[in-house]
């Protein structure tokens, strides 16, 4: 069974599901959905629709170059069909998958490593703006809080 790509989106498009658009200079694209189909004949950019693979790997969102994508392409050299060989192709392709997810991870890891100082300073201004909404003791205890950071800023400034 032959999975193919969609043209769009770069998802699979599997056999007997989507639909394929024949150009008159014989050209094929193949969507895996009237989604895609719809975007492409509105002659939209993918790497400017934001759902897209193509959007994700050109704005930094996913790894686009790695090893392990070498072993996902084409290859037109027929083999003879040996049953170690086989086997030992779906060891191979099983520890590739593996070591791809595990620097998938690190990559995320790696990207989101600045967001949570921003998300924390973040929420502490969206309480600030609405300080008025908050229980009474939240506003007590935050109130104490800033009090101590002024201390322990005003003793660090006095090193």
């Amino acid at each position: 069974m032959h999975i193919d790509r969609c043209y769009f989106c770069s998802g699979p498009c599997y056999p007997g599901h989507g639909t394929m658009f024949v150009r008159n200079d014989s050209k094929t694209f193949r969507f895996c959905r009237s989604k895609c189909h719809k975007n492409f004949k509105m002659k939209r950019n993918p790497r400017k629709v934001r759902w897209t693979k193509a959007f994700r790997k050109a704005s930094g969102k996913e790894m686009v170059i790695d090893s392990t994508f070498e072993f996902e392409k084409r290859r037109n050299v027929p083999v003879r069909y040996d049953r170690n060989l086989m086997a030992t192709t779906v060891k191979a392709m099983k520890r590739v998958r593996e070591i791809r997810a595990k620097r998938e991870r690190v990559f995320y890891k790696n990207r989101m490593s600045g967001n949570y100082e921003k998300e924390k300073a973040d929420d502490i201004r969206v309480v600030n703006q609405n300080i008025e909404l908050a229980p009474l003791e939240a506003k007590k205890r935050f109130q104490a809080a800033k009090v101590e950071e002024e201390k322990v800023e005003t003793m660090e400034m006095d090193e």
